[in-house]
């Protein structure tokens, strides 16, 4: 396969599974988290096991520092994000507690999701699930 040919059928499977897990718009008042849209992209955005330094998270992102620093501060208080200072910098993580609420908030509606998913053989989940990972690290490098 090429990428070309990678690149079109990606682009017809994400809508497909975004269309088929995704029902009604989330936002804070809506969310069993209380959490904007923003405050869950930033969630998902971040990993529970490896840090990411602020300064470097809110390159990723395009925003300003202070606009990151804002929002990552109310996800301290919630207790959905840890940050740590390493030297100069300032390390960011997602809580198993921020986990849990990225995911009740996520675009792709846990209960949606999980019906698809128990569609699949298990070898097939294997495969979708490594795939996304797969296209995931490949985003983040």
């Amino acid at each position: 396969m090429t990428v070309e040919d990678a690149l079109v059928r990606v682009q017809c499977a994400y809508p497909k599974i975004y269309l088929a897990c995704h029902e009604r718009h989330q936002n804070s008042k809506t969310s069993a988290s209380k959490l904007s849209q923003r405050d869950s992209s930033i969630l998902s955005h971040l990993d529970g096991e490896r840090p990411v330094q602020q300064g470097e998270f809110a390159r990723h992102l395009g925003v300003a520092k202070s606009t990151l620093s804002e929002a990552i501060d109310g996800l301290v208080l919630l207790g959905f994000v840890s940050r740590e200072k390493q030297g100069r910098s300032i390390l960011l993580r997602r809580t198993p507690a921020g986990t849990k609420a990225m995911s009740n908030s996520s675009v792709l509606e846990p209960v949606r999701l999980r019906k698809l998913l128990r569609r699949l053989s298990p070898l097939a989940l294997e495969q979708a699930v490594a795939g996304l990972e797969l296209l995931a690290e490949g985003a983040r490098r």
